[in-house]
């Protein structure tokens, strides 16, 4: 079945328009009150951020600081601000998009001067996002790298330009820090399926692995970028694709899977825009390790106490992964995607990626071609 989406209005950037307008309402009533122009910041420090259980990802508590011209510490850093909202703006009514590095280097111009170093702009843009609850994208600023590839049958459309991810190319579409700029013109697919490594992506789509499940396949690039998080939590909602994750049977495998469902700490004030709740891991386990004999390595120290910060954070907080992290600490072992290929290249797509699915979908893929 064909899924049409209905063509996206930049509802983001207006939504960024009106959020910029009114912090300038907020700056000119003040000075024409006489008064000190003051920002009210969310705190982003790790004793206000908080796991949200009913949304299922890390959110941002009440706490908040107070950023005023009025004081000869703050003063500098407040005419920073505006100078970036201004450019932001400035990007958004032109339509055109800047690089973090970029807007860096834009500041030796401003009359406010310029930053230090680039941590200090980039900690301004999140001012900015904590404060609006939107993306630094939505404000007409990325990072230097794109997101990850997506292979399978969707077409896409970038202002007047189509593309079908099945003819982009064996690397597939290229996901873009403006992903949200992107309309989901067709989609045949029923699943995503996403992973971590891009050695097991290209594995995948030489098996015709996006025909055999009816998915996309989504190579993450090891820690998903925002740009690949933002378009999984849109093909999620907007198509009403199923998530699957399959990542390396370790505890940094185990992050990378986690944070594309549950968020992270660090962008506790974006989660809301990136994360996918009800995303499924069917990455490699400790269980999975032991039945299919995988090759192993030994777990390292750094692992050993990786896996029990895990066994501590409320997202692992379920039955599922609190005995999968006890087994591996158990076991003492780790197994990467590729160790499948003991068995031969294409048992991970004819074997054991069936197997996972018949698990969270209760049916079987015959070998579909």
């Amino acid at each position: 079945m064909t899924k049409d989406a209905t063509s996206l209005e930049p509802k983001h950037r207006k939504k960024a328009l009106q959020a910029l307008a009114e912090l300038g309402r907020k700056i000119v009533e003040d000075i024409r009150n006489v008064q000190p122009p003051k920002l009210k910041i969310p705190s982003r420090s790790t004793s206000n951020i908080i796991y949200d259980k009913k949304n299922r990802y890390f959110v941002l508590g009440p706490r908040y600081g107070i950023r005023s011209a009025g004081s000869m510490k703050q003063i500098k850093k407040v005419a920073q601000l505006l100078c970036t909202a201004d450019f932001a703006r400035e990007l958004i009514e032109s339509g055109k998009f800047a690089t973090l590095r970029e807007m860096y280097y834009t500041a030796e111009g401003w009359e406010a001067g310029p930053f230090h170093d680039q941590s200090e702009s980039d900690a301004i843009i999140e001012d900015l996002e904590a404060t609006f609850g939107l993306k630094r994208e939505s404000l007409g600023l990325m990072p230097e790298e794109d997101g990850a590839a997506v292979y399978g049958q969707i077409v896409f459309r970038e202002g007047d330009v189509t593309i079908d991810a099945t003819k982009a190319g064996r690397g597939g579409y290229t996901i873009p820090p403006t992903i949200d700029d992107v309309e989901f013109v067709k989609c045949r697919a029923k699943r995503i399926i996403a992973v971590e490594t891009m050695g097991m992506y290209h594995r995948l789509i030489q098996e015709e692995a996006w025909k055999k499940f009816d998915a996309l396949i989504v190579g993450l690039k090891g820690q998903a970028a925002r740009a690949t998080r933002r378009f999984l939590k849109r093909a999620n909602e907007e198509l009403g694709l199923p998530v699957y994750l399959n990542c390396d049977g370790d505890p940094f495998g185990y992050h990378i899977g986690m944070v594309i469902i549950s968020g992270s700490a660090n962008l506790a004030y974006i989660n809301h825009e990136l994360a996918v709740p009800d995303a499924k891991y069917i990455g490699v386990t400790a269980s999975d390790i032991v039945n299919y004999k995988l090759p192993t390595d030994k777990l390292r120290e750094l692992d050993i106490a990786r896996l029990k910060q895990l066994l501590k954070d409320p997202r692992y907080n379920t039955e599922f992964w609190q005995y999968e992290i006890k087994k591996m600490l158990e076991i003492g072992r780790k197994a990467e995607q590729q160790a499948f290929a003991k068995y031969g290249l294409a048992y991970v797509v004819n074997e054991y990626l069936p197997a996972k699915l018949k698990e969270v979908e209760g049916q079987r893929f015959l070998g579909k071609t």
